[in-house]
């Protein structure tokens, strides 16, 4: 992959643009921050080993994050929120395009008690900082619903070529936790990511149109990689596809490439997903998109989670 740095200032955010896209070409940049932020002997949940592999792949596995039993309760909020008329008629809430079935319900933690307490939960919010080396806020949350017979996947992306463009984050230092409250088949539609892209930042070509969340959050359009680039990530990072049980947990770095596939089996496939930013790297202004998107997608308020 050819390998051009191209760092712009941002006039708005009268900061450094360390990563440019949505440009007339697309352009892939080196990592200009660490993917570790904290010290790896930094005290936490996560053994000093693991978070060396994090380093090093971008994502890290657990087995079990929380318990059966928590899976249950965590089931029963996620099936009343999606059955509820009130949420389903919420702008936080996205619905497949076909089926008109709730997707996803954005901004999960502040709509939900029983889902803020996960967020608040160390074994959650103690890992974020241990990788991030800081207290942390929530930029974003949502449940994601994928039933059987047809839900729709994502295309392959950055989140952080989003986060970055769409809602002004600066810098690298934003994790993501995906936890499953369903089985995560070979077959349903998984999580995959390609191990080591996080080092590389691609920018991708293509104004950003105004309220693009409108769309995007149905189905990826601006900030789509190029198939020949993505060609050439998987040739040389490979691709790892996630699968465990109810309870298991992923956590992958901001930029790490990844997507997911259609779910056409009888099996559903949900989980709740939390993205965690250090408070010390809060968002400005967009660095290319005409305005922000909804604080329930990218979050202006920067309280650290206690």
């Amino acid at each position: 992959m050819t390998v051009t740095t191209n760092t712009t200032t941002n006039a708005t955010n009268a900061v450094t643009d360390l990563y440019p896209t949505r440009g007339t070409t697309e352009v892939a940049v080196p990592r200009q921050d660490p993917v570790l932020w904290g010290s790896p002997d930094t005290p936490g949940p996560i053994p000093a080993a693991d978070l060396q592999a994090y380093e090093r792949d971008g994502f890290l596995a657990v087995d079990q994050l929380i318990t059966e039993d928590e899976v249950a309760v965590y089931r029963q909020e996620l099936d009343r929120l999606v059955n509820d008329p009130a949420i389903r008629a919420d702008e936080r809430s996205i619905v497949e395009p076909k089926s008109k079935e709730i997707r996803s319900v954005f901004e999960v933690h502040r709509i939900s008690e029983v889902f803020a307490s996960l967020v608040r939960d160390e074994r959650v919010a103690g890992r974020a900082r241990q990788i991030l080396g800081s207290d942390v806020y929530v930029h974003q949350s949502r449940i994601n619903v994928k039933p059987g017979f047809g839900a729709s996947g994502f295309y392959w992306h950055s989140d952080f070529e989003t986060w970055h463009a769409e809602d002004g984050l600066p810098n690298m230092r934003t994790v993501s936790v995906s936890i499953a409250l369903t089985e995560n088949f070979d077959t349903n539609g998984g999580l995959m990511i390609m191990p080591g892209s996080h080092r590389t930042f691609l920018g991708c070509a293509g104004a950003t149109p105004k309220d693009n969340y409108k769309k995007s959050l149905q189905m990826q359009d601006a900030g789509t990689p190029s198939d020949e680039a993505l060609t050439r990530m998987a040739s040389e990072y490979g691709i790892r596809l996630f699968t465990g049980r109810a309870g298991s947990a992923t956590w992958f770095d901001c930029n790490c490439m990844h997507g997911s596939g259609d779910n056409i089996t009888p099996f559903p496939r949900s989980n709740v997903f939390i993205v965690f930013n250090s408070v010390e790297n809060t968002a400005v202004e967009p660095f290319a998109a005409p305005v922000r998107r909804p604080e329930f997608i990218g979050a202006r308020d920067f309280t650290p989670v206690k």
